[in-house]
């Protein structure tokens, strides 16, 4: 199984493809995941787990630091929301970018993108401060729990809701059927969507075994724990936590199968 990272043979039928799956938002995201995938010269199985319904909500204003954890919550606010003299953090260059394209100066970005990262690089600075976070409703504890280690008074706001998309599975269908060369796991619900699909359709079993016999590749730690905690077996965890980095680490591995 050989990935022609140059696309050769990409279209004419002359070279295998490797179907890879990829579970991003169907919008930018996802179209720009297919894009990426299809330059690489492999067939990519866009098969959205994860739908966003806003929720209108805002941060609060009296918060002495706000944090933003994703673009997604970061594009749903920018043009509503104006900072005052809070700190503003933002875990990851796109979170940041989005913000200040809005014109949302951003203090903090840790050089590790991750909540662990962000707790480490404001140490004891907020030690007594009150602390927003404005995220989905699908954050993990990492962040609120090591800043109350910390010592900050946390709060957080839900700016949208992950849901999983009617259409999703095909992805299941593939592994289930064996058909599946690689997949792309963004997020630890994306996992959880995928297997629910699976327990649904009464594949989860056959669609473990296909992710097996897959390369499988996860952005960071916390969807690398849910994917083995639920029998799947992770072969790519990318030192960067960037959807193109995922790429190139997991393509690296299938040109070595």
């Amino acid at each position: 199984m050989t990935a022609q990272r140059s696309g050769a043979g990409a279209n004419d039928g002359s070279t295998h493809r490797p179907r890879v799956a990829v579970f991003r938002p169907d919008d930018d995201r996802l179209r720009d995941a297919v894009a990426l995938l299809d330059s690489l010269g492999v067939k990519p199985v866009a098969d959205s787990m994860l739908a966003v319904e806003p929720t209108g909500a805002l941060p609060r204003d009296d918060a002495a630091f706000v944090v933003f954890t994703s673009k997604t919550g970061a594009e749903l606010v920018a043009e509503e929301w104006t900072a005052g003299e809070e700190t503003v953090c933002a875990i990851g260059e796109p979170t940041a970018a989005a913000l200040r394209e809005h014109g949302i100066s951003v203090d903090v970005v840790p050089e590790t993108f991750s909540s662990t990262g962000l707790v480490d690089a404001l140490g004891d600075s907020v030690d007594g401060s009150r602390v927003e976070i404005a995220r989905s409703d699908h954050g993990s504890d990492v962040l609120p729990e090591g800043l109350w280690d910390a010592g900050a008074y946390v709060h957080e706001t839900v700016l949208y809701r992950l849901v999983r998309p009617d259409d999703a599975g095909e992805s299941v269908r593939l592994a289930a059927e064996g058909d599946l060369d690689a997949a792309l796991f963004t997020s630890s619900l994306t996992v959880e969507h995928f297997l629910a699909i699976a327990d649904e359709r009464g594949q989860r079993e056959a669609a473990i075994e296909g992710l097996r016999a897959a390369v499988v590749g996860t952005i960071g730690e916390p969807t690398r724990e849910t994917a083995t905690d639920h029998g799947i077996d992770v072969d790519v965890v990318p030192h960067t936590a960037d959807f193109e980095a995922l790429t190139e680490a997991v393509l690296d591995r299938l040109e070595g199968e």
